[in-house]
């Protein structure tokens, strides 16, 4: 078996609120990323999902616990795991001056991309992406869907191995939700490790070669969904899920086959 490019162990991660006191936002979670696969994190709002991502990303230290990207230790070596990391999230905000060239050129240079391959890169990530009628126009010139090809550009523009998607069709049309799920995998076939949060349903059995179930900061069960499907006895995702999670009326963020919030 292909060795594991992000490997989680314990990772934890405490807060304190006011109110609430001390809130274990992951508490102690393990699993294993190979090349070639999307993994899907699964639960609803508030579950531990974006946090975990956070920690793996280095933009947020964790309580406890170790996370691995490319043997790269998250807290002990965070500069060379963040190369082997793009991130993409609905809310990663490009910057509105920069066109779309200088925004692919930036982030390859800023991710140490060989200086000398980074035009070759750009014009690559320009015709492979669809750029180029608007490469030399201001971002905050460009429309949803335009925004949304540089972003995806911007997260791949230093060819790193291991690549995050949290939550990355929120807010998106029916359209461009489906190009993001093209899009990524052709990733996944090209061998990337791709770590995909999302708590809509039918995205994650659609797109996820395994799906770990995360609810409450823990994760509750981790497989392919025909090996989920065999430990339930249930056909469809959202009844696994319910089955593990204990039912649907805690969860206000939990998404349902139609798309619609469950109530």
């Amino acid at each position: 078996m292909t060795e594991p490019t992000v490997a989680v162990r314990g990772l934890a991660k405490t807060f304190y609120d006011e109110a609430r006191g001390e809130v274990r936002a992951v508490d102690g979670i393990d699993f294993d990323c190979r090349p070639g696969e999307i993994f899907g994190l699964l639960g609803a709002n508030g579950a531990g999902k974006t946090t975990t991502l956070r920690m793996l990303a280095t933009i947020l230290r964790p309580t406890a616990g170790v996370a691995r990207l490319m043997g790269r230790d998250v807290v002990e070596e965070p500069v060379a795991a963040r190369r082997t990391l793009g991130f993409y999230s609905a809310t990663t905000a490009l910057y509105p001056r920069l066109t779309a060239r200088e925004t692919l050129e930036f982030f390859a240079r800023v991710n140490l991309y060989p200086e000398e391959k980074v035009d070759a890169r750009v014009d690559y990530l320009v015709g492979r992406f669809g750029i180029a009628e608007y490469v030399g126009a201001r971002v905050e010139k460009l429309s949803t869907g335009m925004k949304q090809k540089v972003s995806i550009a911007r997260t791949v523009a230093h060819d790193p191995p291991i690549l995050i998607f949290d939550e990355p069709t929120v807010g998106l049309d029916v359209i461009n939700a489906l190009e993001m799920a093209r899009v990524i995998r052709e990733l996944r076939d090209e061998g990337k490790t791709i770590i995909f949060s999302t708590h809509i349903m039918s995205e994650a059995e659609k797109l996820c070669d395994r799906i770990a179930i995360i609810h409450n900061g823990k994760i509750l069960a981790s497989d392919t969904l025909d090996a989920l499907r065999v430990a339930t006895g249930r056909h469809y995702l959202e009844d696994i899920f319910v089955d593990y999670v204990g039912g649907v009326e805690e969860m206000p963020g939990f998404i349902r086959e139609s798309g619609s919030a469950a109530e």
